[in-house]
């Protein structure tokens, strides 16, 4: 296969970085990944030869921290394209709220002038369905890539910093003129790699680990993180992307109770310790209070969050695999590596 375009992966040993990462090298791309600490090398391109990429002779890691301008400069020299996954998330969020939007904000920054300087042609970002369906409470149809988040509302630091970084992604690309495509993903699932897993593959760990004893009354929709790598593959390849936004999801919305009995159906005595009682929302409210991994779904209590994946499906060709398979491999890859 003739070698393609450099395309810049940032944010490298992340969940949805790495299976982008494989895909590109699949396709032929020569990829070079960010890492914030380079010891982590072998660890990534173990990871990635796990999600079935053989050439990593394609494949190139440099330093870079979204708030050290520098590193950008030299890791975005001789790229064609810049795919951005690098942001603060649930996980990884600094203590103090405006320091998380301050992160993603500044770090969007010095990645997307770099690229601008280094005269790159596209801009893929990894924006998230966080910056579509926060903050609106009376919302009754299905949320599409025209909503925006209410930043006016009582929302999360977390879906802030997304919308917020998004909202300067789109400005400063009408303004220095370079092309951008942002996808959005909602709840992502799929195959877990290694110790890197999304925030939402964490919920169900806990949950096989009993630490849910009750279920929120609530849904979200979800993707697997593989068709979330294809997404923007198809994104940074399709003329008909620049511009455009575009929700990453199933088109099903899955209530929790409804994701535990799946697990249970699915993995029998192994998901012994999954709960499938829920609690009721003036007493999520009241313990969101006092517990931080309850502070953010709490914002969503008697919300909609349907979304739509009309415009990827018929603008760029994309065929997602359905939530429960999604799911149900998250599982079997947390059981194969151990980590239920």
């Amino acid at each position: 296969m003739d070698k393609k375009e450099l395309v810049l992966v940032t944010g490298g040993s992340g969940f949805i970085a790495v299976h982008t990462i494989a895909k590109l090298l699949k396709k032929g791309y020569q990829v070079r990944a960010t890492l914030r600490t380079m010891s982590r090398q072998d660890e990534v391109k173990a990871m990635i030869n796990q999600a079935g990429a053989i050439n990593l002779e394609m494949l190139e890691f440099v330093q870079a921290d979204l708030l050290d301008k520098e590193s950008w400069i030299t890791a975005a020299q001789g790229v064609g394209y810049v795919i951005h996954v690098a942001s603060p998330t649930p996980a990884t969020r600094p203590k103090e709220e405006s320091e998380m939007v301050k992160m993603a904000v500044e770090g969007l920054l010095n990645v997307f002038k770099a690229s601008k300087q280094a005269g790159v042609k596209r801009i893929v970002l990894t924006s998230a369905s966080g910056a579509v369906l926060a903050g609106h409470k009376n919302h009754p149809g299905t949320f599409t890539e025209k909503d925006w988040t209410n930043l006016a509302a009582s929302i999360n630091a977390y879906q802030r910093s997304k919308t917020r970084a998004e909202q300067e992604a789109w400005k400063f690309a009408k303004e220095q003129n370079i092309e951008l495509t942002s996808i959005l993903p909602v709840a992502v699932m799929g195959p877990v790699l290694g110790k890197d897993f999304s925030h939402s593959n964490q919920i169900i760990k806990s949950m096989f680990d009993g630490k849910i004893p009750f279920l929120l009354k609530m849904g979200f929709d979800y993707v697997d993180v593989r068709d979330v790598a294809e997404l923007h593959i198809l994104a940074m390849e399709s003329e008909s992307a620049v511009g455009e936004r575009f929700l990453a999801t199933t088109n099903e919305n899955i209530t929790y109770k409804q994701l535990a009995e799946w697990l249970k159906q699915e993995f029998h005595s192994r998901a012994s310790k999954v709960s499938i009682r829920e609690i009721p929302d003036f007493v999520v409210r009241f313990l969101s209070h006092f517990n931080e991994s309850l502070k953010m779904p709490a914002t969503f209590l008697g919300q909609n969050t349907n979304c739509s994946n009309e415009k990827a499906r018929k603008l760029l060709g994309w065929k997602p695999r359905l939530a429960k398979e999604a799911i149900i491999a998250t599982v079997q890859s947390m059981i194969d590596l151990e980590i239920i």
